[in-house]
């Protein structure tokens, strides 16, 4: 380890507490707490088929896989369930307790399940976890501040012949860099918070509601209510976006080729990518 990538390990921790102190960075783990508030079994069972149908029946008994901005901490349970020896870690400490809740609630003592707090953005963290078979960074990467840098130290993370599965909001051109104003205006500005939740309250909660009641969807899916969506969204600083193209050729470059690749189009929401290291 360069004494360079030392020191920049040293001011990421220095510019983390900053940023929490300051409130310039969106708290995610505050909304996560409200999920765990409504997690069933049939949302556990839900989120184990989710990752059997992205790499397949029994790609995780045995395997270790590493959890990268675990937040709640549902995808390492669920990669525990179906055999996996865990990683999990975030950079924000109430979703650390998040997942620290998980694994006391359902594998007290277990030694095959690992949480801790960090950032994929610090060399020195991320070359001490080692590597893994699954390297698991979904919806993470573009709210950690350097979301390249971040993707190179996931892929470095992945074994030969390993797997890693990342999503990563789409590049929609003018309408992502309207939406990052937006975003840096509710964290930076706190007295314009309640006119931006006033102004976006008909179109995130009233219109997305009857939307969903047309659909016969259930109206809190993931268990959290559309207030909390809307203030999860609102203010998830910081934001990036990524065109598919980006990412694939940035695998490439580093010897990953994708075995999956899921995209939303012209639309919002995340482009979802599957990358497996070639053995050289």
């Amino acid at each position: 380890m360069t004494c360079r990538e030392v020191h920049e390990s040293l001011d990421l921790k220095s510019k983390r507490s900053e940023e929490v102190s300051q409130g310039t960075r969106f708290r995610f783990g505050k909304n996560w707490e409200r999920f765990l508030r409504h997690l069933t079994e049939e949302r556990i069972v839900r989120a184990q088929n989710s990752l059997l149908e992205t790499i397949g029946k029994d790609a995780l008994a045995g395997k270790e896989f590493l959890d990268i901005g675990c937040g709640s901490g549902l995808f390492s349970l669920a990669a525990r369930r179906l055999g996996a020896k865990v990683t999990s870690f975030d950079y924000d400490a109430d979703s650390v307790q998040c997942a620290q809740y998980l694994k006391e609630r359902f594998y007290p003592d277990d030694d095959q399940w690992t949480i801790m707090e960090g950032s994929v953005l610090d060399p020195v963290f991320m070359e001490n976890l080692g590597r893994f078979d699954v390297v698991y960074v979904w919806g993470v990467l573009h709210h950690s501040g350097d979301q390249w840098k971040g993707f190179a130290h996931a892929l470095s993370a992945t074994r030969p012949e390993g797997r890693l599965l990342v999503a990563l909001y789409n590049d929609q051109g003018w309408v992502s860099r309207y939406w990052k104003a937006v975003k840096w205006l509710y964290m930076h500005v706190p007295l314009i918070r309640p006119l931006l939740i006033a102004f976006y309250a008909p179109y995130f909660i009233w219109l997305r509601w009857c939307v969903r009641l047309l659909r016969r969807q259930q109206i809190h899916e993931r268990g959290m209510s559309l207030w909390y969506d809307m203030i999860d969204w609102l203010g998830g600083w910081p934001f990036e976006v990524a065109a598919p193209k980006d990412v694939l050729a940035r695998g490439v470059d580093r010897g990953f080729q994708a075995i999956y690749v899921k995209t939303v189009g012209r639309r919002q929401g995340c482009n979802e990518f599957v990358l497996v290291r070639k053995l050289r």
